[in-house]
């Protein structure tokens, strides 16, 4: 099962959550960021209906895979 951890950051002048590269919206304090994180966390681990999604890839070409709905992540959040 994949893992996904969505970590605490100072970022731009407050606090952010990131998943990888991508940063959320700036709070204006840790507790904010931690508590949209957590939401966002949960939300995450919702099962949804199958659908055909459509993504780009690191090379530019555009992916056209079925999504599994219920094939969720494990989440957690750090900081």
């Amino acid at each position: 099962m994949v893992q996904v951890t969505y970590r605490i950051v100072e970022h731009d002048g407050g606090w952010a959550y990131k998943l990888g590269d991508t940063f959320s919206e700036t709070f204006p304090s840790h507790d904010a960021a931690r508590a949209a994180a957590v939401t966002a966390s949960r939300e995450q681990k919702v099962s949804d209906q199958d659908a055909w999604i459509e993504w780009e890839n690191t090379d530019g070409q555009w992916i056209t895979e079925r999504a599994d709905g219920h094939d969720r992540p494990e989440t957690s959040v750090e900081g």
